[in-house]
């Protein structure tokens, strides 16, 4: 396919507004849509983020668990995520994207207290009747500054 292949273009941008729905997700704290991103299997790998943030975190394995995890410990935190620089390929009913994501964290107590990160995403999707859903992210810091305290919700 050539790059302005229109089927090619509409999963490209299928794709990338896999990973905005994942990043208003959390925002929004919406667990339904958070979810919508992700398959029942999905694996989402923190691990090199949290490592340079100073905290260990696990490797998550299974929508559910994502979503809980995600959503419980980011409870008490504010959050915006911004996705940029998205690059993806396509092959049949699976894709790559690789995206950088700016997410900032708030302290709902203390709105001084945050931690802004710059990651990257490391992102396999697949097609899932009409849906594009992540299969598995890792996750890698590139920067970072502030408390990484804020992380713990406290």
């Amino acid at each position: 396919m050539s790059s302005t292949d229109p089927n090619e273009m509409a999963d490209k941008f299928a794709v990338t507004e896999t990973l905005y729905r994942f990043a208003a997700g959390i925002d929004l704290k919406d667990r339904e849509l958070l979810a919508s991103a992700f398959t029942d299997d999905a694996v989402s790998d923190f691990r090199l983020a949290a490592a340079k943030a100073g905290f260990e975190y696990p490797v998550l394995e299974g929508r559910d668990l994502i979503v809980s995890a995600l959503s419980d410990s980011l409870k008490y935190i504010d959050t915006t995520h911004s996705v940029s620089n998205p690059r993806v390929s396509v092959s049949g009913d699976t894709a790559r994207l690789d995206a950088l994501v700016e997410a900032q964290h708030v302290s709902q107590n203390d709105q001084s207290h945050h931690y802004l990160m710059k990651n990257r995403y490391d992102v396999e999707l697949v097609r899932d009747g009409g849906i594009w859903r992540i299969k598995r992210v890792t996750v890698d810091n590139v920067w970072r500054s502030g408390d990484p305290a804020v992380l713990s919700g406290v």
